[in-house]
């Protein structure tokens, strides 16, 4: 089964993230999608990125109703810092039933090849290259990868999680069980200490 693999953050997952990973699925011959959360970096104030674990509830709101899409937690279980290609070979050998592409923003072209091993993943895993607002120029001759076409949504969850510190009210921007789930739990909210 072709399977298509999103790593990110997702802190917090919004539209734009499941607008890409629609496309991918609908545009491509990917019959499923996974978002890889990536772990908590303790190096981050807590307000700026949610525990891993919330941020993966959180992913799994947005995918309830749709069986061909998941969220995965497996670099939460390996060594840290996680490597792509080290999350690779283990879901490859975890899952040997899946073909999986790597899905990757057009702004982490210019860096890949500081990505450790990057020559395996290109060898080993099929890219599939959405366009970024961020990044410079059209990629060209990108080898054993595809350019996709996806719509830009130059929507970012840094833009919203200072919006929802500032109090301003985005429902529009996540899903809506997302949405409810960062009101109830006052999420990306200032600390007392940073209001005063």
């Amino acid at each position: 089964m072709h399977t298509g693999l999103f790593f990110g953050s997702f802190n917090p997952v919004h539209i734009g993230h499941l607008a890409i990973a629609n496309y991918m699925l609908e545009f491509t011959d990917m019959e499923q999608l996974w978002f890889v959360v990536s772990p908590h970096n303790p190096f981050k104030h807590r307000h700026s990125l949610l525990p891993e674990r919330d941020r993966l509830h959180l992913v799994n709101l947005a995918i309830e109703p749709y069986p061909q899409y998941k969220a995965s937690d497996i670099e939460f279980k390996m060594p840290k810092p996680s490597y792509t290609i080290d999350t690779l070979v283990r879901l490859s050998e975890k899952y040997p039933q899946h073909r999986f592409s790597l899905i990757m923003g057009s702004d982490n072209l210019e860096s890949f090849r500081k990505w450790k091993n990057h020559e395996a993943i290109v060898a080993q895993y099929h890219r599939y290259i959405y366009p970024r607002p961020d990044s410079s120029g059209k990629p060209e001759n990108i080898e054993n990868a595809t350019v996709a076409g996806a719509p830009q949504m130059n929507i970012s969850s840094s833009f919203i999680r200072s919006s929802i510190a500032q109090g301003k009210d985005l429902p529009f921007f996540m899903p809506e069980k997302v949405y409810q789930y960062i009101r109830e739990m006052h999420f990306y909210l200032p600390s007392p200490s940073e209001i005063g």
